[in-house]
């Protein structure tokens, strides 16, 4: 029973969320040009997913959020692995990797914007740059991560590099590899939909900076709710896959006991 009980709370806190939300321009706590019924905005939303016009943007969004953080996970796990390995590079790279790290993706865009121009591969500079951190420093951990005395009964059993890598090394890290990739999909997303409304490339971005400037706030809330909509459903695939892929390991099979 604990799963309905689960859904059961979330869906009446977003009952509750929705009546709140209808309550506020409808006591003119809020005018209601700038925060529009609930019900408006829900009647709106399902408007939408019944234009064309609005999956067709939801694919370019998609498909550069899904080349990003593919090309940001392959690039982030070769280095972290090679990193992780040689406590020199460890040592080396850590100062560089605290100062890059913190940098603002956004400040990135007139850049990307500056090399690129307007497509998609601007939008790419910043998705891939965002999102490679979330799991570059989370696989360099993982990596480290490697109990001792496994890597030296592996060595003494005559393993080759590939296969303690293989049987030792990646199952280490594969629990924190998981983990980073979740935390920069949703990064990745986020960073899909900015580019998209500061650079102006088709996509959902584009369209909630139209809605601003047009000044429809209805079409406006209903793109952010389905924005948030969709962020949602990301993480829960991934999670999804994070706990099938785990199964195995000690922190799944612990969440999992009654």
């Amino acid at each position: 029973m604990r799963v309905p009980r689960k859904a059961l709370l979330g869906l009446s806190g977003l009952v509750g969320f929705l009546v709140v939300w209808q309550l506020v321009p409808a006591l003119g706590l809020v005018d209601q040009q700038y925060l529009p019924y609930a019900t408006d905005v829900l009647a709106r939303i399902a408007e939408e997913l019944r234009d064309l016009a609005f999956w067709r943007r939801l694919g370019f969004t998609m498909t550069s959020w899904a080349i990003g953080l593919a090309l940001a996970t392959v690039a982030a796990v070769v280095l972290g692995t090679v990193v992780g390995l040689v406590p020199f590079l460890r040592r080396a790279t850590h100062t560089m990797v605290e100062f890059l790290r913190p940098i603002p993706s956004v400040a990135l865009i007139p850049l990307a914007v500056l090399m690129f121009g307007i497509q998609l591969k601007a939008a790419l500079v910043v998705i891939v740059y965002a999102a490679f951190w979330q799991v570059f420093v989370q696989m360099i951990y993982g990596v480290a991560d490697v109990d001792a005395v496994a890597r030296d009964t592996a060595r003494s059993y005559g393993l080759r590099r590939r296969q303690r890598l293989a049987y030792v090394v990646l199952p280490t890290a594969l629990p924190y590899l998981m983990t980073g990739i979740r935390l920069a999909a949703a990064v990745a997303l986020i960073l899909a939909i900015t580019s998209e409304m500061v650079i102006g490339n088709p996509g959902i971005g584009r369209m909630i900076e139209l809605s601003r400037s047009a000044g429809d706030a209805q079409g406006l809330y209903a793109l952010v709710v389905l924005t948030g909509l969709l962020g949602l459903l990301v993480n829960i695939v991934f999670r999804f896959v994070e706990r099938r892929s785990l199964a195995w390991h000690q922190s799944v099979r612990g969440a999992e006991a009654p």
